[in-house]
């Protein structure tokens, strides 16, 4: 793919060039998959500086963006203190993605207010104030929206961990997807965990008071199998009939499988009715591929998101209230 697609290169900066307020958005690619986020974008990617991808046009879906600034607007400004007064006149909270003139930019961050970024703890609502990212484009020309996509810094959310009691540290995953979409299981809830060995999303959902019935070829960690409201099969999640299960209340998957077969998995359920909400990792190869991804993000009331902890994978999500 990469030697079919042209990449536009960095361009110098060049303030009588930029695209005017409301024709353009900027894209912040999840670190390390800048060619994957071109791709997704195509041919309306204008401009390109380190992770910072301009686009032409209104913000659109791309699962590789790991925040995106939906309205930007170019500030030409002559100190540093009419620049943090320009950033002030808009709204309070900013955080800096800083490109280049770091030095520079960082004094003009320190004139504004302090925003926190201490890491959460699980259970916390997301924040709810609005938090703006901005850049300095050129010595003299600020790239600054205050409306992004996501609410935390860069998209990266941070939690106090658990080092303790997780067999592993994909429990993150559902513990950022459970604080982005503002729900979780609930006691009285039914949750499918297919591919659960050793049992990290196992442990989410079952420490929420879910009961778990949980599938894989592998035994679960010991101290996850003992919670009392876990059942554990050892088989394949593929194997299990949703027309033999019942109503369910969440899907859970994080199994290693080509994502062709998850969504044929997933469409069934989702065709028979038998399940709520779903939240499943999609596991890419060495090359992505684009299409499987399109093919997840095209289902109805459904979305594709790189979280924090995701490598070469994508999550899927899907919730009853969005269809």
């Amino acid at each position: 793919m990469k030697d079919k697609f042209l990449f536009p290169a960095p361009l110098a900066p060049r303030r009588h060039s930029c695209p005017q307020e409301g024709s353009f958005t900027v894209y912040l690619a999840a670190d390390g998959f800048l060619d994957d986020l071109l791709t997704e974008l195509g041919a309306s990617v204008l401009e390109v500086r380190e992770r910072l991808v301009l686009a032409s046009g209104a913000p659109q879906k791309a699962a590789w963006a790991q925040n995106i600034w939906k309205n930007p607007r170019f500030l030409p400004i002559a100190s540093i203190g009419e620049a943090a007064r320009a950033l002030s006149s808009i709204q309070r909270n900013w955080h800096l993605h800083s490109i280049d003139w770091h030095r520079r930019a960082a004094l003009i961050q320190q004139k504004l207010p302090h925003v926190s970024a201490r890491p959460m703890t699980f259970g916390d609502a997301a924040p709810s104030a609005p938090l703006g990212s901005w850049t300095l484009w050129d010595q003299n020309l600020l790239l600054a929206s205050p409306d992004c996509t996501s609410p935390f810094p860069d998209g990266m959310v941070a939690f106090h961990e658990n080092r303790t009691d997780p067999p592993s540290r994909a429990y993150l995953k559902l513990w950022e997807t459970f604080t982005l979409i503002g729900k979780h299981p609930v006691p009285g809830e039914l949750c499918l965990d297919l591919g659960s060995a050793p049992g990290g999303w196992t442990w989410v959902a079952a420490s929420l008071g879910a009961h778990i019935f949980s599938i894989d070829k592998a035994p679960l960690a010991p101290n996850v199998e003992a919670m009392p409201n876990v059942s554990h099969c050892i088989g394949s999640g593929f194997a299990l009939d949703p027309r033999h299960v019942g109503q369910v209340d969440w899907f859970l998957s994080d199994m290693i499988c080509y994502p062709d077969r998850l969504h044929e998995a997933v469409t069934r359920w989702i065709e028979l009715g038998n399940c709520k909400n779903f939240v499943c990792t999609i596991k890419l190869q060495a090359e992505t591929d684009h299409e499987a991804v399109a093919r997840f993000a095209a289902i109805p009331g459904s979305r594709v998101v790189h979280l924090s902890c995701n490598k070469h994978e994508l999550t899927w999500i899907r919730c009853a209230e969005d269809v």
